[in-house]
């Protein structure tokens, strides 16, 4: 037989300025999204009681960490200060923050996607 790997995933939003320093484009202007952010966590082995992880715990360390960015100008944030506040850099700021409140030995945050419309996203991702 197969041995599985379980997935769990949230999807959940904030809003927040910025502009695309070198870009060579309009995104160069200020401008806002109403981002879309999907959090995915993997893992082999559930908890006790037949969960991978409670979906309220990574909602509330998703909302934590997202509150530090929600209506806020992300190029006055440190990571983003020699960093272009894009779509790719936000995943990975995200990536970054969740792994350290989430991972433990039984499971792991396996990617992050930021959404900054309903048709393009990037995502950063565990090898």
């Amino acid at each position: 037989m197969k041995k599985g790997t379980y997935e769990v995933k949230i999807i959940t939003d904030f809003a927040a300025a910025h502009q695309l320093r070198n870009f060579r484009g309009k995104c160069e202007n200020l401008h806002g999204h109403n981002w879309k952010v999907e959090v995915v966590l993997r893992g082999v082995e559930l908890e006790e009681c037949g969960v991978l992880v409670d979906f309220g715990e990574v909602k509330q360390a998703t909302r934590e960490i997202l509150s530090s960015l929600d209506h806020l100008y992300l190029n006055d944030l440190p990571f983003f200060k020699e960093r272009n506040p894009s779509s790719e850099n936000i995943a990975r700021y995200l990536f970054e923050q969740l792994s350290e409140k989430l991972d433990n030995e039984k499971r792991w945050l396996y990617r992050v996607s930021a959404w900054e419309s309903a048709d393009a996203c990037a995502t950063y991702m565990s090898e």
